[in-house]
């Protein structure tokens, strides 16, 4: 099987601020080095794209030295955090922009989907943008005559094409968008996050239209989505980029697993040092409290793992029966489970806890089943209550974590999951 595009070297750096060195100097010596071929020499401070961070270089690289291959009629994923490069990637293949060093060699003709409405002319109808779209993409009249007809059923707006773009909604303007770019005769087609505008329906449409496309055709498909449930569906193989540099590349389901997992530290735990206390208890206390999953401490999960809250607190008193207890608040704040053990005539209290203790150190652990929680953010308050009630230990909202999306439970609907557990 062929090589349907190579990139060597890839790299691109972007200037933040002004749009000059700061000195006329300074600003001489990069021209007379361009002059020459030679390297700009103040690309030599710039720095990675880390946006979390505040850097010394007004030179960023969006993308530093990215290498791969992608053979012809493969469907590839390319994921990673906002600010990653992804969309860079894309420019760069597509030829919007070009790359600072590096190469990219493409065999065959690219169609692409970078933006919702790229190349629309708001005054113009569905139809004249169709034949100025196709033709933006390189279409010729009579590619375009030959798949009009597609092109209208498959964008759902038949009732519209004769209506000016500009009163459509942004989710037809999608749909027109893709439908154009899919029916070009491309041997590449490169698709941004733009199906994220379009409701589930036609999400799952898109993601046919493309598997056909990729495995029907042997056209070779790019495509970049946060949502790993489409990444899963569509593409055989994925790219990992991590502030502009590519992490990993591979098959499907071992990029996603790391893509999970870098997302994993040691943030997912906090010690007695950092816990802040809404109300303390005079004889017990937190000592630690993390999450753990199938790899380690951390504050990030597949939906696929299951999770483990791990107490750790002492008893600085004999004699003490200390019920501890985790509750589970979504991001908005509501609580949607707790595991406390009450002590009153309608709770039934487990006799693990239902006892007198010696002063230590004691562990209690909360699991979360697998395919439990939805792909939402999480936070966890914990609690330490005495038998007695006369006061107890709180420590709340201490710990949150994340659930990510992969791809499992599906089967075509790609959208949002509803509800806060699954």
């Amino acid at each position: 099987m062929s090589i349907a595009i190579k990139a060597e070297n890839i790299s691109k750096a972007y200037q933040i601020g002004e749009f000059s060195t700061g000195t006329i100097t300074k600003d001489i010596e990069r021209w007379w080095a361009l002059m020459r071929g030679k390297e700009d020499p103040y690309l030599k401070i710039g720095e990675t794209n880390d946006r979390s961070t505040k850097g010394e270089s007004n030179i960023v690289w969006s993308l530093k030295d990215i290498n791969f291959d992608i053979q012809q009629g493969d469907a590839v994923g390319i994921i990673g955090k906002n600010g990653a490069g992804k969309s860079t990637l894309l420019k760069i293949l597509s030829r919007v922009t070009t790359p600072t060093t590096g190469s990219v060699k493409v065999k065959g003709r690219i169609a692409s989907l970078l933006e919702v409405g790229t190349g629309f002319h708001p005054e113009l109808t569905g139809k004249e943008n169709i034949y100025l779209n196709g033709a933006i993409l390189g279409m010729r009249k009579h590619e375009i005559k030959k798949h009009f007809d597609a092109i209208v059923d498959f964008s759902g707006v038949e009732r519209y094409i004769d209506t000016p773009v500009k009163r459509y909604s942004s989710g037809m303007y999608v749909r027109l968008a893709f439908a154009v770019a899919a029916h070009l005769e491309s041997e590449i087609l490169i698709v941004d996050e733009v199906l994220a505008v379009g409701d589930a329906e036609f999400q799952k449409k898109c993601l046919g239209k493309m598997g056909d496309v990729s495995r029907g055709e042997g056209r070779t498909i790019l495509f970049v989505s946060h949502n790993m449930a489409a990444i899963t569906s569509l593409c055989n193989n994925c790219i990992l980029l991590k502030n502009g540099l590519l992490q990993e590349s591979g098959s499907t389901s071992k990029i996603i697993d790391s893509y999970i997992m870098s997302g994993k530290s040691l943030e997912g735990e906090i010690t007695e040092d950092e816990i802040k206390y809404e109300q303390a208890y005079e004889w017990a206390k937190f000592k630690t409290i993390r999450t753990v999953g199938s790899r380690g401490v951390s504050s990030s999960f597949g939906l696929n793992e299951e999770i483990n809250v791990e107490l750790e607190y002492e008893i600085l008193n004999d004699g003490e029966t200390i019920f501890p207890s985790v509750h589970i608040l979504d991001n908005m704040g509501t609580c949607i489970l707790t595991t406390f053990n009450g002590n009153s005539a309608n709770t039934i209290v487990d006799p693990l806890f239902d006892k007198p203790l010696s002063r230590g150190i004691y562990k209690t652990v909360c699991t979360i089943p697998a395919f439990f929680l939805n792909d939402i953010s999480y936070s966890i308050s914990c609690f330490l209550v005495p038998k007695q009630f006369s006061a107890l230990a709180i420590a709340r909202d201490v710990l949150s974590f994340s659930v990510i999306e992969t791809g499992e439970m599906r089967v075509e609907y790609t959208g949002h999951w509803m509800g806060l557990i699954r």
